[in-house]
């Protein structure tokens, strides 16, 4: 039975040291390591990591996973989960060397049930309920704190990379036939930022607005929480983020669904986003997971066709 060791640091700055201390100290015999490339993303999830992918593929039944402390290998509670869940089925153990779960085998089972221990599930749910509460109370003091800016006249999200002072000059040499990249080379900024202080005045914004498209309504769907769960680890764009942030959960048992209000577009990009919990490329399937991809992927396609 092998010892595998998983090793990862989420910036090209930081090192190791810390974990090779840890498990040094543990005394584990003869480790198999498999160690991500610096700078791999803590908001990746670890079943899509290529080393822990790795791992999952040399490992046997029996064989024990180290890791030096809980968020090398996990950013959220679902993942914590996610990751059971799956070395539960490969037939692995899971010890970790320091911190809050420091030696304890989360994926212990009683020897004649084969449950999961009840001490053992106590503790993930306990973690779980607790990261879910700090997430929620994280986006009412965001909401909060955007509420107020706002009050004070300040507006939330990335500074324009044109100044408003430069703005007019930027817009009034663009109708007098200045190019994009010209004034984007003028200016020591990207095109984009240019398109965005010129938006409405470009051609095709001109265009829409003389057809007069119907506008997208707002619709209402509830979204699994292994999905929504998914979706706060990715990288979405403001209206994405926007919207996801201020769903509304929903429980069910021990788990969730977040009511999300998002025109039609954004859903699709939601369920697009989410593909990867199909599988497929390499990545291993997790069937909860899965499932709850579909019951949003059906949910959405009640919705009207996009253009």
């Amino acid at each position: 039975m092998a010892n595998l060791v998983y090793k990862r640091v989420s910036t090209d700055q930081q090192s190791t040291a810390r974990q090779e201390l840890v498990l040094a100290e543990a005394g584990i015999e003869d480790p198999v390591v498999f160690e991500e490339d610096p700078g791999t993303s803590s908001r990746l999830h670890p079943l899509q990591r290529p080393k822990f992918g790795e791992l999952l593929t040399y490992a046997r039944p029996g064989d024990t996973v180290h890791i030096s402390e809980m968020f090398r290998l996990v950013r959220g509670n679902q993942h914590i989960l996610d990751v059971l869940e799956v070395l539960h089925r490969d037939q692995l153990a899971l010890r970790i060397h320091d911190g809050a779960f420091s030696a304890m085998d989360l994926t212990a089972r009683h020897p004649r049930t084969g449950e999961l221990l009840s001490t053992v599930k106590f503790m993930v749910q306990t973690l779980a309920a607790a990261g879910e509460l700090q997430r929620d109370l994280q986006r009412e003091l965001t909401y909060d704190g955007l509420r107020a800016a706002e009050a004070k006249g300040n507006k939330g999200g990335r500074r324009p990379a044109v100044t408003a002072a430069k703005t007019d000059a930027v817009r009034t040499a663009y109708v007098e036939g200045r190019s994009i990249a010209a004034l984007a080379r003028d200016h020591g900024v990207s095109r984009g930022a240019i398109r965005t202080a010129v938006a409405d005045l470009l051609p095709e914004h001109v265009a829409a607005a003389e057809e007069g498209p119907a506008p997208e309504l707002p619709v209402t769907l509830d979204m699994p929480g292994k999905v929504a769960d998914f979706l706060r680890s990715a990288e979405l764009d403001d209206v994405e983020r926007a919207a996801l942030d201020q769903g509304v959960t929903v429980r069910r048992g021990q788990g969730y669904t977040l009511r999300v209000t998002a025109v039609p577009s954004v859903h699709r990009q939601f369920l697009a986003r989410c593909q990867p919990l199909d599988g497929g490329h390499g990545l291993p399937a997790i069937p909860a997971q899965r499932k709850a991809r579909r019951e949003y992927e059906n949910r959405v396609s009640t919705l009207t066709p996009g253009p």
